[in-house]
């Protein structure tokens, strides 16, 4: 979990799509059961989202230093498209299914207990993110940096050692078809 200060402000259940959303800028604040579809051009810092739905929300030039998202919903989102400065994020316990972090450089990230099906993560830098107990089926690492990543508690990854950085990457032996899949061998 990302310190922060104290709270000062609780957003409870809001659906931007039936109350405006105007302001933009957000420091120190968690949302709640909240439903979002547009969050561009807003800047969140070290906020909390906990059990919201983002499933195909804008986050065109969206910020996000120090975000967390805990129990929630973001199906399809484009993370490609948020400002590439402080990009910060954790997340735990998340369906992240179909999400795009093309072209992403993550600090200081994590991703724990997810589900990340179907994942784009194409000429990310993931060398300072944290993966622990994530269903990686059908993600796509392709010119990645995965260096230093410990996938030992991940599950269903194919990850092309001949495209991707895994310098000091940590893989359990009984995962070794998903580092093999591309060559068609056998592992018994």
């Amino acid at each position: 979990m990302i310190s922060r200060k104290s709270r000062k402000e609780a957003f409870n259940y809001i659906d931007d799509t039936k109350q405006k959303f105007n302001r933009k800028e957000y420091e120190n604040v968690q949302f709640s059961n909240c439903t979002f579809s547009n969050l561009s051009q807003i800047d969140f810092e070290a906020c909390t989202f906990l059990h919201c739905n983002l499933s195909n929300a804008k986050l065109d030039a969206c910020k996000m230093q120090e975000v967390e998202f805990v129990e929630c919903k973001l199906i399809g989102v484009n993370f490609s498209l948020t400002k590439e400065f402080g990009f910060s994020v954790q997340f735990e316990n998340c369906n992240l299914d179909y999400t795009a972090f093309d072209k992403k450089k993550f600090n200081k990230s994590s991703f724990k207990s997810c589900h990340i099906n179907g994942a784009n993560f194409t000429e990310s830098d993931l060398s300072k993110t944290t993966f622990e107990n994530c269903d990686l089926l059908d993600a796509l690492f392709f010119h990645s940096n995965l260096s230093g990543i410990d996938f030992t508690t991940c599950k269903n990854f194919s990850i092309d050692p001949e495209v991707n950085n895994i310098k000091k990457a940590k893989f359990l032996v009984h995962d070794l078809a998903g580092l093999l899949y591309r060559h068609d061998i056998i592992i018994v």
